[in-house]
């Protein structure tokens, strides 16, 4: 069997294991509609989310009266909450997804040539990681964009530079472990380089691990930057995050619940899909694991 006949049966396996689970397909659904809302959803919505109508304040949800842009109501200035919430779904993902992928590049790639090499990179890294770990993420978020304009660029940057150390600390621990291996020494005897040692045996089997960092990271950094948003110091109008709206909607929330509501529902339905997903993809991805996903639930007498 050749290696593309390897990786392709390996593939179908993925696929076969991922449809078994009910959980993690409707999770993966999730991810992809909110995925898709955020490809399409402002060029389809654009002008629908900023256009004010105040002649239809504060309409309430679920009523097809306005047309069906308005069936999640509308808000204090006549807009769509539907549109809205589509719109705002790619300025959160655009800051979370960024975040998420600068913090893995740069603390996979330390903590692996820390863990290789251990010795004083080893114990340089590990105190970097704990200096920066020593302040809250979210308050380290706070102080930097209240000296600085709370921009998207500087919530991307202070977030991501928060988040190295958990994947530095966790790339270090594997690697770690890895360079006493005796497939690694026996690279090492051959006279394979070290950079080359990592980026083809370390890596590999590093990286499954991280990825699945990743996606749990993802969930909080997305509800960072919306604690931010609703702190009034994340993304600013008249620009929209569903953290933003949340802030906008607590105001009426007595007598215009929707408009907090429904953008809340959105950040805990996003999040727990990724959970969800990346609990299946930790068992997925390790070959000692997996066999507890080919499990079939006994049949009660």
């Amino acid at each position: 069997m050749t290696a593309v006949d390897v990786s392709i049966a390996r593939q179908t396996s993925m696929w076969r294991l991922l449809l078994r689970d009910k959980f993690a397909c409707l999770a993966v659904v999730i991810l992809l509609v909110v995925a898709a809302s955020a490809l399409v959803g402002p060029m389809l919505f654009g002008d629908l989310a900023v256009k004010q109508n105040l002649r239809a304040v504060n309409r309430p949800p679920f009523g097809l009266d306005d047309g069906w842009a308005f069936v999640l109501g509308s808000d204090s200035l006549g807009r769509s909450v539907l549109a809205r919430l589509v719109v705002a779904s790619r300025t959160t993902l655009s800051v979370a997804l960024p975040a998420v992928m600068i913090s893995l590049a740069v603390g996979s790639v330390w903590g692996m040539w820390a863990g290789y090499h251990r010795g004083w990179r080893e114990s340089v890294s590990m105190r970097v990681a704990d200096v920066i770990l020593s302040f809250p993420s979210l308050l380290l978020a706070v102080v930097v964009l209240y000296v600085f304009s709370p921009s998207a660029g500087n919530i991307i940057l202070v977030l991501a530079i928060a988040r190295i150390p958990i994947y530095l600390r966790a790339a270090r621990a594997e690697s770690a472990e890895l360079q006493s291996r005796l497939f690694v020494d026996a690279a090492r005897t051959f006279g394979a380089k070290s950079w080359a040692i990592i980026g083809r045996h370390v890596a590999p089997t590093v990286m499954p691990t991280l990825f699945t960092v990743a996606t749990l990271d993802f969930c909080f950094v997305m509800l960072t930057e919306s604690s931010l948003s609703f702190l009034g110091i994340g993304i600013q109008p008249p620009d929209m995050s569903w953290g933003l709206m949340v802030s906008q909607g607590r105001q009426v929330l007595q007598s215009a619940w929707w408009i907090a509501v429904f953008p809340g529902l959105a950040i805990v339905v996003t999040t727990v899909s990724a959970t969800v997903l990346a609990s299946w993809a930790r068992l997925a991805m390790d070959p000692g694991q997996r066999w507890r996903l080919t499990l079939t639930k006994e049949v009660k007498p």
